[in-house]
């Protein structure tokens, strides 16, 4: 099985995040590179949650703050390798939106649950598959680098 490997540092900041953005969701992409077991994530890009109707359960990262993102990445020589939100009181696992707009096909999604502001677990998913109609969230452990 794949692992996501994370330094201390970007664990420490996605999770700071959440608690930052608590009672509503934070959301972020995470940059790195492929290793021989999975993804090396070396920075975490925090984004703007774009969505207005419900920023406690539900996140987006508009289109053109994707694109600055990728950009900025591919000038360090790294690229996303997935996409980090948080869930604020409520469990570390995906949600039906969460799977339904989820598209980056073998990227890591790691989501932390903050619990009345304090970040607690957090797991990821590996967006499996070969195609949208296949595609699939499969455990992924995550391996932080001291």
């Amino acid at each position: 099985m794949s692992a996501l490997i994370v330094t201390q540092a970007v664990y420490d900041a996605l999770r700071a995040h959440g608690e930052e953005t608590y009672p509503h969701e934070c959301c972020g992409a995470l940059l790195g590179r492929p290793n021989a077991n999975g993804w090396s994530v070396t920075e975490a890009i925090r984004a703007g949650n774009t969505r207005t109707d419900s920023a406690y359960n539900r996140y987006h990262i508009a289109p053109i703050e994707l694109v600055r993102i990728q950009r900025s990445a591919r000038g360090k020589g790294l690229e996303i390798v997935g996409f980090y939100h948080s869930h604020p009181d409520h469990p570390a696992r995906w949600s039906e939106t969460d799977f339904a707009e989820a598209h980056w096909l073998g990227c890591s999604y790691v989501i932390t649950t903050v619990a009345k502001g304090k970040s607690t677990v957090t797991n990821s998913f590996l967006l499996a598959g070969r195609n949208e109609e296949e595609k699939r969230f499969e455990d992924q452990p995550i391996e932080i680098e001291h």
